[in-house]
């Protein structure tokens, strides 16, 4: 489904994909990340209602998203398209868009990415 938000935060999925360094693998170190900030966006945009750290609820955890990545040279860019343009996702058989991340600022959304893909 095409929203008003959806072509502002394609530009921003792109700007992120275009500023990384060629063959950068994905993953963040801990310490680049800032992780109250990460988790404060989180749960602005209510990533928190399904995901967690490290246990499965409606969606899967960051731990498994970022084994799920790791080591995928378009694991930055496929996990900031994910939370940028609300594709659609099956939750317990039921489809429905995936809730865009309530932030414009791709710095904030690359923050967000890289606190994910560092657990």
């Amino acid at each position: 489904m095409y929203t008003a938000l959806t072509k502002p935060m394609t530009r921003i999925a792109a700007a992120l994909t275009v500023a990384l360094p060629l063959g950068f693998c994905g993953h963040a170190l801990a310490a680049d990340v800032d992780v109250a900030a990460a988790e404060a966006l989180a749960k602005k945009s209510n990533c928190t209602k399904c995901h967690a750290a490290d246990k499965k609820k409606d969606g899967p955890s960051y731990k498994e998203t970022a084994s799920k990545l790791k080591g995928k040279a378009d694991a930055v860019a496929k996990l900031t398209t994910h939370i940028t343009t609300g594709p659609k996702v099956k939750i317990d058989g039921v489809e429905e868009e995936h809730a865009i991340v309530k932030s414009k600022d791709a710095a904030e959304i690359s923050n967000l990415v890289h606190y994910i893909l560092s657990r």
